[in-house]
């Protein structure tokens, strides 16, 4: 059991949209990510996914509407919702969703990770 500095491990993660695992608890993994620009547009069937902004702003797209969120805001999707998060600037995430959940969801591509690295 080691104590994590959440801006020492973001300082690890080069990439956009390739986020890195910083822990696990009860079956779920706490993941970081830096994003820029837009994802795909996904959704996990099995899978509620919690996103809380650190850093920066993003909205997440939905279907029927848009949610802006910025930093010290958290948004669950739940399991089965179509969602697609973009950001015009750098901005960092802290994650939950479940061990072995693709970041991309139904919808496989060059983004996909099927087992983010941890740090």
């Amino acid at each position: 059991m080691e104590k994590i500095n959440l801006d020492e491990a973001l300082e690890q993660i080069p990439d956009y949209w390739r986020p890195r695992v910083v822990g696990e608890l009860n079956g779920q993994e706490v993941r970081l990510a830096r994003i820029r620009g837009e994802f795909v547009w996904h959704s996990h069937d099995d899978a509620d996914e919690l996103f809380l902004v650190l850093a920066g702003t993003m909205v997440m797209r939905l279907r029927d509407r848009e949610i802006e969120m910025s930093e010290g805001d958290m948004l669950v999707v739940p399991r089965g919702v179509e969602h697609r998060p973009e950001s015009e600037e750098e901005t960092h995430l802290l994650l939950f969703e479940p061990a072995g959940t693709l970041n991309t969801g139904n919808a496989r591509n060059e983004r996909t990770m099927e087992s983010p690295e941890r740090i």
